[in-house]
């Protein structure tokens, strides 16, 4: 005879697990403006995905672009400067 296990029985038994740390809770937020500004420059190109870009969704997506690489150059710069000895950038 088998035995069924259902999926929630599967899940539940290791709940503790599967919470996050606290380290990773700390990862997530520093990363977080790096994440919104990916989120705005898709949701500038999904509003071009059915028509034309105009001169003004253009102008969005260049203004997303480099807000999404400034937020990952500041979250580089703020691991470089933590991780060098005395501070130094």
């Amino acid at each position: 005879m088998n035995h069924v296990v259902t999926l929630q029985d599967a899940i539940t038994a290791f709940a503790d697990f599967i919470e996050p740390t606290n380290a990773e809770l700390d990862a997530i937020e520093r990363e977080m403006p790096v994440i919104l500004a990916d989120v705005d420059l898709l949701d500038a190109h999904i509003v071009t995905l059915d028509r034309t870009p105009t001169e003004v969704d253009e102008r969005r997506i260049r203004r997303a672009r480099r807000r999404a690489l400034a937020a990952r150059v500041a979250l580089v710069n703020r691991a470089t400067g933590a991780s060098m000895p005395g501070g130094a950038a």
